[in-house]
C-alpha cells in the first residue's frame, strides 16, 4: 500500500541519527481529526494527510505510558471527529497513561463556543489537569436528540410514503411518515439519552470530585463562563497555549534536569514501533485489525475523496477475511465496525466470512464504534465475541422497507407516465403509484422472512431463545451499556479489550497488532489474479459528483450519479 504521508516527508539525515536522550512530552492535537482507516490510494492519502490514524494514536499512547523516555502528555482537546464511543476509548487510554504516574494535561481554547461542548469536556475529564483559555466557554449543557420530520412538507408536495417494518421501534422512515416521535420512538430515544447522559454525569462527578447532583445543577446552568468553571472546580486553571506548554515543560525540566522534547503521538509511534514489510515471508505472527464503516452495500467498499463518506462493501470486507484466513501469520482478527446498517444480503455475506474465519481456527472479536446497529449488528454475529463502549448505539434488530409515491405531485405538475410490462408485479417499486394488495402480500412476506432470519441468527450467536431475542429486538436501539445488560454484547470496552480477548483465545502471548490487509504498493497498479487476491480487499476511492453534498443528496434520495443526470430509467425491470 502506498503511504504518501511517508513519501512526502522531508528527507533528512537527522532521521537516521539517534536523538538526544531527553525526556519526551507527547503531544496530540485532536483538532486535526482522526480516521479509522488509511486510504489505499495516493489521492485519498493526499486529501487525508493531516488526519491521524486512530489505531496509531491508541497504540502510541499505550506504548508511551510504559516507555521511561516519555515523561508527560499534552492534548489539545476537540471532538469534531469523535463520537461517544471513540471518546470513551480515548478516555480509557488516558486513564492507562496516568496509571503509570505520568502527567497528562488537557487544554482547549473553549469547550464549545457556538455549539455543544459536552463531548470534548467529557474527554478532558480523564486528564490530570484541565486548562481552558480565559475567554473560553464550557458548553456543558446536557444532551438533546432532535430529529426533523418531513411529513408536513411531503403532504404539501402531495408526496406519500409507503413503509413496512418489523417492528414498532424500527423508526428509520418516521422522518417521512410522522410529524413527531411515536410512543415507541420516544421510549427508545429517552432511554438512550438517560443512559448516555448518566455516563457523562458520572464521569464528571468521579473525576472532578463533585456530587452527581452538583454536576446536574451545573449542566442545567450551562454554558458555564470561564471564571465560573474555575470556581466550580470544572477546570484546574485558566490559561493560554503558551502558558500551558511553558508550565508543563518547566515541570518536566525540573524533574529530569534535562530540556524535554515535544513529539506528536503518531510520530512517536511510527519511529519506535516495528514497521513490518508487506507479506514478509516467515515474518512474526500477529493479530489483524479489519476496519469497516459506512452504509453496508453489495460490491466493493467505496470512499469519497471529497465528502469523506464511506460505504462498507461486502466484496471488500469478505476478501479481507478470506485473506486473513489464508495468511499463516494472522492468528486472530479484530473486526472494527462503525455502521448504521444497510443491505440485509450484504450484511449476511460479511457475517458469513467472519464465521468461516472463526471456524478456520482464527478467533474473531468484533469491536463496535459509535454506531453498530441493524446491519452493523448483523455483521458481528459471526464473531466469537462482541465488544462495545457504553455509549455505542447498537441493536436495532429489525427490518424496514418502503418507497416514496410521487403520483399526486406528478399529476399536479402535469407530468404523466406510460409503460409496458410483463408480470403482475413488474412495476411494484415504481414511485408513481402505491403498492397493490398482492404486492403488499409480497412485501410483508419479505419483512417477516428477513426479521425471522435476523432474530434466529442473533439467538443462535448469543445462545438465547428466539423469544428472548425478540423481546429486545423489534427494531429498538440500545446503548452499549444497555445492550450488555440484555446479553447483546459480551464486554464493555474498545480496541484494547477486543485485542485482549483475541490474545486469550489464541493463547500465544502478547502478539503484535497490525491494520489489515497490508498490500504491496504495486498492487495498486496490477490486475488482481483472482477474487482470492489479497489486493482485492482494497477499497475504492471515488470522486462523488455531489462533492461535499454527497451525504445530503443521499438523504434526499437524489441519484448518486450527480446533479447532471438525465431523467428516467434506461433498464428493463
Amino acid at each position: 500500500m502506498v503511504d504518501l504521508a511517508k513519501i512526502t516527508e522531508p528527507l533528512s539525515l537527522k532521521r537516521f541519527v539517534p536523538g538526544p536522550k531527553a525526556p519526551l512530552v507527547l503531544e496530540l492535537d485532536l483538532t486535526e481529526g482522526v480516521t479509522d482507516e488509511n486510504p489505499g490510494d495516493p489521492l485519498g492519502q493526499l486529501l487525508n494527510r493531516r488526519k491521524q490514524h486512530y489505531l496509531e494514536v491508541i497504540k502510541g499512547l499505550r506504548r508511551g505510558a510504559r516507555d521511561p523516555r516519555v515523561a508527560a502528555l499534552v492534548v489539545r482537546v476537540d471532538a469534531r471527529s469523535f463520537h461517544t464511543a471513540r471518546a470513551q476509548e480515548l478516555r480509557d487510554c488516558i486513564a492507562d497513561f496516568r496509571s503509570t504516574g505520568k502527567t497528562a494535561v488537557a487544554w482547549a481554547d473553549t469547550f464549545g463556543e457556538a455549539d455543544n461542548g459536552n463531548l470534548p469536556y467529557y474527554i478532558a475529564t480523564a486528564f490530570s489537569r484541565v486548562i481552558m483559555a480565559p475567554t473560553g466557554l464550557l458548553g456543558l449543557t446536557g444532551m438533546q436528540w432532535q430529529q426533523v420530520f418531513a411529513k408536513g412538507a411531503a403532504d404539501k408536495l402531495d408526496v406519500d410514503f409507503e413503509v413496512g417494518r418489523r417492528h414498532e421501534y424500527k423508526s428509520a422512515m418516521d422522518t417521512y411518515t410522522e410529524t413527531g416521535f411515536t410512543d415507541a420512538h420516544r421510549e427508545a430515544v429517552d432511554a438512550i439519552l438517560e443512559s448516555v447522559n448518566g455516563q457523562l454525569v458520572k464521569a464528571v462527578s468521579e473525576t472532578r470530585g463533585l456530587t452527581e447532583e452538583r454536576v446536574r445543577e451545573l449542566v442545567d446552568r450551562g454554558p458555564v463562563l470561564a471564571g465560573e468553571a474555575l470556581e466550580a472546580g470544572l477546570v484546574d486553571r485558566l490559561g493560554y497555549r503558551d502558558q500551558v506548554y511553558a508550565d508543563l515543560l518547566e515541570e518536566v525540566r525540573q524533574e529530569h534536569g534535562v530540556e524535554p522534547r515535544l513529539q506528536f503521538v503518531t510520530r512517536y509511534h511510527r519511529r519506535h514501533a516495528p514497521q513490518p514489510r508487506p507479506r514478509a515471508a516467515g515474518g512474526p505472527d500477529y493479530i489483524a485489525v479489519i476496519s469497516a464503516g459506512g452504509a453496508i452495500m453489495l460490491g466493493k467498499s467505496r470512499r469519497s475523496a471529497l465528502s469523506g463518506g464511506t460505504v462498507m462493501g461486502s466484496d471488500t470486507v469478505g476478501a479481507a477475511f478470506r485473506a486473513a484466513r489464508q495468511d499463516p501469520q494472522v492468528k486472530g482478527v479484530v473486526f472494527r465496525v462503525d455502521s448504521g446498517g444497510g443491505s440485509a444480503v450484504a450484511s449476511d455475506l460479511i457475517r458469513r466470512e467472519s464465521e468461516l474465519t472463526r471456524q478456520a481456527g482464527k478467533p474473531v472479536v468484533t469491536t463496535m464504534g459509535g454506531v453498530a446497529g441493524s446491519g452493523g449488528y448483523y455483521v458481528a454475529l459471526g464473531s466469537d465475541a462482541i465488544v462495545a463502549q457504553p455509549g455505542t448505539i447498537t441493536g436495532s434488530i429489525g427490518v424496514i422497507t418502503g418507497k416514496a409515491v410521487y403520483g399526486r405531485l406528478m399529476e399536479r405538475l402535469g407530468l404523466t407516465t406510460d409503460s409496458a410490462a410483463r408480470g403482475e408485479h413488474a412495476g411494484m417499486f415504481s414511485s408513481d403509484r402505491r403498492f397493490t394488495e398482492s404486492e403488499w402480500e409480497r412485501i410483508n412476506a419479505i419483512l417477516d422472512s428477513t426479521y425471522e432470519d435476523f432474530v434466529t441468527k442473533v439467538a443462535r450467536a448469543r445462545g438465547r431463545t428466539w423469544d428472548e431475542i425478540h423481546e429486545v429486538a423489534k427494531g429498538r436501539i440500545w446503548t452499549g451499556a444497555d445492550a450488555h445488560e440484555r446479553g447483546l454484547v459480551d464486554e464493555l470496552g474498545g480496541l484494547e479489550t477486543a485485542i485482549r480477548l483475541v490474545r486469550d483465545r489464541v493463547g500465544a502471548g502478547a502478539l503484535p497488532v497490525r491494520g489489515f490487509p497490508r498490500t504491496h504498493p504495486l498492487d495498486q497498479l496490477r490486475r488482481h489474479e483472482s477474487s482470492e487476491d489479497l489486493s482485492a480487499a482494497d477499497p475504492e476511492t471515488t470522486l462523488s459528483p455531489w462533492g461535499a453534498l454527497a451525504d445530503v443528496a443521499a438523504q434526499l434520495g437524489l441519484p448518486e450519479t450527480g446533479p447532471l443526470t438525465m431523467p428516467g430509467s434506461w433498464d428493463l425491470r
